[in-house]
């Protein structure tokens, strides 16, 4: 590309992160999107990292560089996000249900409107996996492999259903001390743990262990966590907690599960990734003002402006895409750091390099789908995250909607 091109390609992007920056609302509160969208790539990223389908044969199965290295489990520790994601959703949910009560819209009205967009881009991942997941039988492939796909593909809506049932118990929740779910899952850690209680009651924490960072995000919308003080304590306290469960409890120091390991601290949750969350939170907290002077640059929040609006769509995706650079590059055989095991540092230097065709492979399945997610607010209500202005018949007039 010769230097006018480059200089007119970037002249069109500021042009439009400029019309991006004058349709956002002035009130918004752009850290609370950069935060989302950080938590949103930080699963994301951590995914393609730490997952492995190797090749046995005509088998695939899922493998974890953390079995072969456990002193790579900090890269866990940096994109294992979903507590800053839980405090952001708790944040906007109890603010947008104030609103909503302070407008006299029902409780059924809200609800059902939140939930229709973050289920309706579902419809399109089950669909199409039913599909692919019969293909691949009636083609002969291995039943186990066949399973394991469909697994990783759906596992992320384990979080969409504990996310929704959250969103359903806003109102019991905007008031709740996060010290109360805390305590359920210090005592059931206790119970299974320290007293030879049944491991199924790890399964409580499950819906506990999120209402944390959930109900921390409550906290926020009343103005509770507003200085600097509050992030440092959440920043310190959970930080040390985690340090203390991981030395001295026997606890594992990865935050993500590894197969093969008898114990893991996100399947089910465990008391150290809730304080870990803590130690999360408290940093995003901490973080906020610095988001929101970054994200005055105009290109930097068109950047993040676009990745919300389309944030469930990359983050049911994800998966797929992985799935789908896997298995087409297996035409050409076992690729190294795609399809042989994770077991050298060898291996996480050839990932890297595969990063970017995973990106490449999701923006495929963001373009095929993403109107899912666009549409999916109801009665043709697009879910944006910026005003967007449309001229009317007159040529002036103009329509203003966001989440």
């Amino acid at each position: 590309m010769t230097d006018i091109g480059v200089r007119v390609v970037r002249q069109g992007v500021r042009r439009g992160a400029a019309r991006i920056g004058a349709a956002t609302p002035p009130g918004r509160d752009r850290a609370v999107d950069a935060l989302r969208v950080a938590a949103v790539l930080g699963v994301v990223l951590g995914h393609w990292l730490v997952t492995a389908l190797v090749s046995d044969g005509r088998t695939l199965r899922t493998a974890s560089p953390l079995q072969h290295m456990p002193w790579l489990a900090p890269i866990s520790w940096m994109f294992q996000t979903l507590a800053v994601f839980f405090l952001v959703g708790g944040h906007v949910a109890t603010r947008g249900y104030a609103s909503a009560r302070a407008r006299g819209v029902p409780y059924r009205q809200w609800l059902t409107g939140r939930l229709t967009r973050l289920f309706k881009p579902v419809a399109a991942v089950l669909g199409l996996w039913a599909v692919a997941a019969l293909a691949l039988l009636l083609s002969g492939a291995e039943f186990g492999t066949v399973r394991t796909l469909v697994k990783l593909a759906l596992s992320p809506l384990w979080f969409l259903l504990v996310f929704a049932g959250l969103t359903a118990a806003t109102p019991l929740l905007t008031r709740l001390n996060p010290l109360w779910p805390l305590a359920v899952v210090l005592h059931v850690d206790l119970l299974r743990f320290g007293l030879g209680g049944p491991s199924w009651l790890g399964w409580v924490n499950v819906a506990t262990a999120w209402t944390v960072p959930y109900t921390l995000g409550a906290a926020w919308t009343r103005g509770e966590l507003e200085r600097r003080r509050a992030g440092w304590v959440l920043l310190g306290s959970g930080a040390a907690a985690t340090a203390a469960l991981v030395a001295w409890a026997g606890y594992p120091a990865s935050m993500v599960g590894v197969p093969g390991d008898g114990m893991s601290n996100l399947d089910p949750p465990s008391l150290a990734v809730v304080t870990f969350g803590l130690a999360q939170c408290g940093l995003a907290l901490l973080l906020r003002e610095r988001l929101r002077h970054a994200m005055r640059r105009p290109v930097a929040w068109a950047a993040v402006a676009l990745v919300n609006l389309s944030a469930m769509t990359v983050f049911l995706w994800h998966q797929t895409a992985l799935m789908a650079t896997t298995a087409t590059g297996l035409l050409a055989g076992r690729l190294p750091g795609l399809h042989t095991p994770p077991d050298g540092l060898g291996w996480v230097g050839v990932r890297l390099l595969w990063l970017p065709v995973f990106a490449l492979a999701l923006a495929v399945c963001w373009a095929a789908f993403r109107s899912f997610e666009r549409n999916g607010g109801g009665r043709g209500r697009r879910s944006q995250v910026v005003r967007s202005h449309r001229p009317s018949d007159r040529g002036t007039a103009a329509k203003a909607r966001h989440v």
